[in-house]
């Protein structure tokens, strides 16, 4: 984790700035860690963080009939798209674009938080999220992260819970 004397320039992000704030407004602590090196994928931030992967919480957007969906996943598994359209009763559910994921969120792929969107995303949350007293997930850009708990995510992203995993 940063230990650089002076402030770390990403901390100052504009999409880093908007998650704090975001998270603030909703009444919960936003303690932001800046971490050294890139973490875009949960192994990574897993292994940056010394704790287990499932207990990262991917924020990733998916394209559903051409609405945007945030699926919080638990980083220990992989989010069943099929089971994903039939629990919001979409045709089709898939892979959003990184172009897509910014223009819906405000950040880029690997660092896309839970808050600080320009508008309201829909938003499921994975039940294995629960199993862990603490989760960290991506505070808006793919060198920050945030720790914060499954019914926080919640409250946070006005979530539903789902069993979202393949």
């Amino acid at each position: 984790m940063t230990s650089q004397s002076g402030p770390d320039p990403v901390a100052a992000h504009p999409a880093v700035a908007k998650v704090v704030a975001a998270i603030e407004e909703l009444g919960e602590p936003a303690p932001v860690t800046v971490l050294d090196d890139s973490v875009h994928t949960a192994a990574l931030a897993a292994a940056a963080l010394g704790i287990d992967v499932a207990q990262i919480a991917n924020s990733l957007i998916f394209d559903a009939d051409g609405e945007p969906l945030l699926v919080l996943t638990s980083g220990a598994h992989r989010v069943d798209v099929d089971k994903v359209a039939s629990l919001i009763g979409a045709s089709s559910v898939g892979r959003a674009s990184a172009g897509f994921v910014k223009t819906h969120t405000g950040q880029a792929i690997g660092g896309v938080a839970p808050v600080g969107h320009p508008a309201p995303i829909r938003t499921l949350v994975d039940t294995w999220l629960a199993r862990h007293d603490e989760v960290w997930a991506a505070a808006g850009h793919p060198r920050t992260v945030f720790p914060t708990t499954y019914d926080a995510l919640l409250r946070m992203t006005g979530g539903t819970p789902a069993d979202v995993g393949a």
